[in-house]
């Protein structure tokens, strides 16, 4: 007789979905972090995405009837207690700038110091959680091994860093007209595993500026509606290209295909960032 043999049943595309956002949910819990650098953290409203937590205010007339924008830097607030290294706090708090700056040059004129603008944007890492190295080195070796063989696996779930930072526009009279407070945890699929105790905290910090800076390009909350994306420069960006503002060229080159690689190698950012233009 023949033996009566059960087809093997494929998974179906639900049940990957369900996989899939199981997965991505395994994220660091970072809870937002309030820190005191903003001039006001009244009004603000609860909002965010599935990975993100963000409370928020946006004065959407002030917001839209400006044109220009400074960038002060971005400073670190009592993240880590001291335990980072000065150059790669340097790196994270460029890396905002550089975000910042992209996002923002959407719609707005980026001008230098020296300059007036309309508004002033001010952000600050209130919160770095580390990214375990050790663990971080054995996913990267682990992932390396499996692409080899042509096996997508995600990061070990423990020992995944996150960020925590906080952003405002203020008028030229010092008047709040924006503000944010922001975090996000690294989770096992789309955040690559770098061998840096900043790893996680780099990589999710161009989250934080595109979002900031979303807010302002629409005047609105940036989580409810997407904005538009000026297509070919983000694709210069990701290429490593100058910027087009000669503001943002202070914030040096985005890392590029050099940073894609890094990432993939689960590279510390000093790799391929070489930070502010200043400091090259």
């Amino acid at each position: 007789m023949t033996p009566n043999v059960q087809p093997v049943k494929m998974p179906t595309q639900a049940a990957l979905c369900a996989v899939l956002l199981a997965l991505l949910s395994s994220c660091t819990n970072v809870p937002l972090q309030q820190g005191s650098s903003l001039g006001s953290y009244a009004g603000m409203t609860a909002s965010g995405g599935s990975l993100t937590k963000a409370k928020l205010r946006v004065n959407s007339p002030a917001v839209l009837a400006a044109q220009t924008v400074h960038i002060a830097p971005t400073r670190v607030e009592n993240a880590g207690g001291g335990s980072f290294e000065p150059k790669d706090l340097a790196l994270l708090t460029n890396a905002i700038d550089r975000s910042l700056c992209r996002g923002l040059s959407d719609r707005f004129k980026v001008v230098g110091p020296d300059q007036p603008a309309d508004l002033v944007i001010h952000a600050t890492v209130t919160d770095i959680v580390a990214t375990n190295r050790a663990v971080a080195a054995t996913s990267t070796v682990a992932t390396l091994g499996a692409s080899v063989a042509m096996v997508p696996i995600p990061r070990i779930p423990i020992g995944l860093g996150g960020l925590s930072a906080e952003a405002e526009a203020v008028g030229p009279d010092g008047s709040q007209q924006a503000a944010m407070i922001w975090s996000r945890g690294a989770n096992m699929l789309t955040t690559k595993a770098r061998i840096s105790s900043v790893g996680d905290a780099y990589s999710l910090s161009s989250a934080f500026g595109a979002d900031f800076s979303r807010m302002l390009v629409k005047g609105q909350d940036p989580f409810k509606a997407r904005s538009s994306i000026q297509l070919a420069k983000t694709i210069k960006a990701s290429f490593g290209s100058d910027p087009e503002d000669d503001a943002c060229k202070a914030f040096g080159p985005a890392p590029g295909i050099k940073g894609a690689v890094a990432g993939q190698l689960g590279l510390p950012p000093s790799w391929s960032d070489k930070g502010a233009a200043a400091s090259q």
